[in-house]
């Protein structure tokens, strides 16, 4: 079972929105350097919405070889169509990677055995290890607690991203599934908080411009050091505000080229940050040390 901080990997672009495949070789690098847990390819944060079927495929393979085993790999293979998650997911495991997370299909709003539906039809497809992930801020669907219960037996389905940020929602989580399976953060101010009540670990935005103290942080939770956590967590408290300033990735994407880890490019329709808003990102990542 994987633990600890999971980062979200942006995928770096260049000013004209190619794919800047050194820069994304360079990231793997750093993370692994910088302690961080596994990684997610090609998740929300990795502008998956944006990306061309093949450039999807390209950078999971791209990610995975880079990590060479060095840490796992998650695969965002996530769709409205489950005949396109079945495919993605397929590709996901044909290149290599560990897993695969699967945000709820967003847009045309399943009801909960709509979900059920989707994700049986997936793990009957593909063997390989399925995340869910609940995002229901994004997508407009929400998977409720009793949703993942039921999907927890099948074998294939072996942990949940939960980016709520809802305490009292993580706990019913976790009474109801987490002895079966993982339980992740999907919220940054509040990850430490969901470990603390059983959850496995996090998956983060803001591992991709902190990862060294998102490591530490989520392995402070795990020790059951909620002091020192809280603490931690205090003063990355600017940083997690930062990156949602704008949509995630716009402000995350500004911070990494801020930090000289990545060019300037995002694809339409999203754009650069604000340029108002520039001057508070900076000012999160000097207060955190981070620049």
């Amino acid at each position: 079972m994987i633990t600890g901080s999971i980062v979200a990997l942006v995928t770096p672009m260049h000013a004209d929105g190619r794919v800047d495949w050194e820069s994304l070789d360079n990231l793997v690098d750093f993370h692994i350097d910088q302690g961080t847990d596994a990684i997610v390819a090609v998740g929300t944060t990795g502008e998956s919405a944006t990306l061309e079927t093949q450039e999807h495929i390209d950078v999971i393979e791209r990610v995975v070889k880079r990590s060479a085993g060095r840490r796992p790999i998650i695969a965002g293979t996530g769709a409205n169509n489950t005949a396109e998650a079945i495919e993605l997911t397929h590709e996901a495991k044909r290149v290599g990677a560990d897993a695969c997370l699967l945000v709820t299909p967003y847009y045309n709003k399943p009801p909960q055995r709509g979900l059920i539906a989707h994700h049986e039809a997936i793990a009957n497809a593909v063997d390989i290890p399925q995340w869910l992930y609940n995002v229901p801020g994004r997508t407009a669907v929400d998977m409720l607690p009793e949703t993942v219960s039921v999907l927890a037996d099948i074998p294939q389905i072996t942990a949940v991203k939960e980016a709520t940020g809802d305490m009292a929602r993580a706990k019913q989580l976790i009474d109801l599934v987490g002895d079966r399976i993982a339980v992740y953060s999907g919220d940054d101010e509040t990850a430490y908080q969901l470990i603390l009540l059983g959850g496995k670990g996090n998956i983060s935005v803001t591992a991709n411009v902190a990862p060294a103290m998102m490591h530490e942080l989520c392995m402070l939770a795990l020790d059951g050091k909620a002091d020192e956590a809280r603490a931690l967590n205090d003063k990355l408290m600017g940083v997690h505000n930062a990156m949602f300033v704008e949509a995630n990735p716009i402000p995350v994407k500004w911070a990494i080229e801020r930090m000289g880890k990545s060019g300037p490019g995002i694809r339409l329709p999203l754009v650069g940050l604000d340029p108002e808003l520039q001057p508070n990102v900076e000012l999160a990542l000097k207060e955190a040390g981070l620049i």
